[in-house]
């Protein structure tokens, strides 16, 4: 019997787990584990409330999770109630899928001020994750600046400017939606260094910001290369800049009271303020032979009163596990970090590609672990689950099972306002509620 133990329960976790079951079939037992006492990672907290369609992936992890060769242990904090060093005793493989939650800092004078939020705090609290339940963002502000041209700024930028009519159908949490009902936020930016070309949006997600109720998106055409320069482009990007250009040429909406501004080519260099966020001042850019951004010497200043930095995680650390902290992932060669212990998904390669990416990931993690023995040449002596279960049981570790998880389900979703899917417990408390024995 190999024993897996896999660290994380969102998406990269649970492919390696789906991949592992069709790899060693019933020669495998694998032990999924996780800090919450929820699974699903980044689908459950990460993704925006609004997407549903995109959540539904976790019916498919559900059924991994039931297989009779897999256990989930919530509310199993590794490196503080058992360590990476423990597990590798326990287990013939021990699989760190613990993505990369640690929001990178903006790293420029100013972002300690009051006001200045990362986009992995700012999405927690409205998707009711318990370590940013308590954030307070200033909803107070007129004016938004989110640094960052990925998905994630827009996600932020399109909660910010929604109604609660929109918003009603999802998942957004009630601590949430009742500050943003009163919102003061009329006009968001979205500041990115390079051009509309280079801008790491998927369409999707650009589209929806022509299709909000009350705001309008804003582009100015002289940000855009001649139009003859887009058939160079890959052709998600290129129907991306199609939008965006739609938008340019579409101006204001003097019925729609929200602007959301993408401010391309400009680089923040400081953020302003005394005592709290006044403004974010920005560098304009321009392009380089190599397409890279390159300083003006002009400089502007944004007048805002939130700025939100969207612009990647990282992984946390864990101790005895070799961390390449430029790269804010573990050092792994492959997926390997050293033998028997191993690295997938964000925490493999860093936080890029999508939900699918991270299949092929565990997939391909899979093929490798199966190209070894179990743990070098134990030849699957390892204690495994049993052993996982008593070391936890001497420390007094309540564990949360998958069926605990199921009880929280129905929980939410029985307490869900009118229309909505769920409405989450939004702190370990409540949630222990549903497990504590």
């Amino acid at each position: 019997m190999r024993h897996l133990a896999i660290v994380g329960s969102g998406p990269a976790g649970f492919y390696t787990a789906e991949a592992a079951l069709k790899q060693f079939g019933d020669t495998v037992r694998i032990d999924i584990i996780d800090r919450l006492p929820t699974p699903y990672g980044l689908i459950r907290a990460g993704v925006a409330p609004d997407h549903q369609s995109i959540k539904a992936v976790s019916k498919r992890y559900d059924a991994v999770a039931r297989d009779a060769r897999v256990a989930f242990f919530g509310h199993v904090a590794v490196g503080q109630d058992v360590s990476v060093a423990e597990l590798c005793g326990l287990y013939d493989d021990v699989i760190l899928a613990v993505g990369a939650p640690l929001d990178r800092p903006l790293g420029v004078p100013g972002d300690d001020l009051p006001g200045v939020l990362g986009s992995a705090a700012f999405v927690g609290w409205y998707n009711g994750h318990p370590d940013f339940a308590g954030l307070q963002p200033p909803l107070v502000a007129r004016t938004v600046a989110i640094v960052g041209n990925g998905n994630v700024a827009i996600d932020c930028a399109r909660i910010l400017a929604k109604t609660v009519q929109e918003l009603q159908d999802s998942d957004i949490v009630n601590h949430a939606l009742e500050p943003l009902s009163q919102s003061a936020v009329r006009a968001v930016h979205i500041v990115g260094r390079r051009g509309p070309h280079q801008a790491s949006f998927t369409l999707k997600e650009v589209g929806e910001m022509g299709e909000l109720s009350r705001a309008t998106p804003l582009v100015q055409a002289a940000d855009f290369p001649p139009t003859e320069a887009d058939a160079g482009l890959e052709t998600g990007q290129r129907r991306v800049v199609e939008v965006l250009r739609r938008f340019a040429a579409a101006g204001p909406d003097a019925a729609k009271p929200v602007t959301i501004r993408f401010d391309f080519f400009r680089r923040p260099v400081r953020v302003v303020g005394d005592g709290r966020v006044e403004g974010l001042e920005v560098m304009r850019t321009r392009l380089d032979a190599a397409g890279r951004a390159v300083d003006s010497g002009e400089t502007e200043i944004i007048p805002c009163e939130m700025v939100i930095s969207a612009i990647g995680y990282r992984s946390a650390g864990l101790e005895g596990v070799p961390f390449d902290a430029a790269a804010g992932r573990f050092a792994n060669v492959d997926g390997q970090i050293a033998p028997g212990l191993w690295c997938v998904g964000w925490a493999r390669r860093g936080p890029t590609g999508t939900i699918g990416t991270n299949r092929q990931d565990g997939f391909a993690l899979v093929e490798r672990l199966a190209a070894t023995g179990a743990n070098g040449d134990t030849g699957g002596s390892k204690a495994g689950r049993v052993g996982l279960e008593a070391l936890l049981g001497e420390r007094g570790v309540t564990v949360a099972r998958f069926a605990d998880w199921e009880k929280i389900d129905a929980a939410e979703v029985a307490r869900a306002r009118p229309g909505a899917p769920r409405e989450k417990f939004a702190s370990l408390d409540a949630l222990r509620t549903h497990f504590s024995r």
